[in-house]
């Protein structure tokens, strides 16, 4: 049986199963291929429970941690709305193929509709094809304002 619930990051299991997940999804070749550092194991879940712009979504499939999606709240300066950033999707290897994926979505797009965004606004490698299918088929689509200037790129400068 899998659940959804939306994270209390205050509760120690909840804080664990994001830190398990995290690590999880940093490791993989399309997290950057390296465990969290030792300051975020020990202060992630805190400094998100501190936020409340943060939404962490949990996936359970028989009891255990199997998925997770963490959602930015930012703002539309065009719509004058707020806007919500799915910054970390991670599945569990075991578990994917099972639909965990688009429920996590489902509840983000929940929070969304609740918090009256006006859009779901996501980041993916141009090589992740199997994350670019299920985009797709979420109903996400590249950011273009103009299509003869071309899609908008992501880019950013480390401080």
């Amino acid at each position: 049986m899998i659940t959804v619930t939306r994270a209390d990051l205050k509760n120690d299991s909840h804080a664990r199963a994001l830190i398990e997940l995290m690590r999880i999804y940093a490791m993989d070749p399309m997290g950057g291929g390296r465990d969290l550092s030792d300051y975020a194991r020990a202060n992630l879940a805190a400094a998100l429970s501190d936020r409340e712009d943060v939404h962490v979504v949990l996936a359970y499939a028989d009891g255990e941690a199997a998925g997770l999606i963490t959602c930015i709240e930012g703002f539309s300066t065009f719509a004058c709305k707020p806007l919500l950033n799915i910054h970390d999707v991670v599945v569990r290897p075991q578990f994917r193929g099972r639909g965990i994926s688009r429920m996590l979505f489902n509840e983000a797009e929940a929070i969304a509709r609740e918090r009256g965004c006006c859009k779901l606004t996501l980041e993916v490698l141009e090589g992740n094809k199997v994350a670019i299918s299920a985009y797709t088929r979420l109903g996400f689509s590249a950011y273009q304002l103009e299509p003869a200037l071309g899609k908008a790129l992501f880019w950013e400068k480390k401080l």
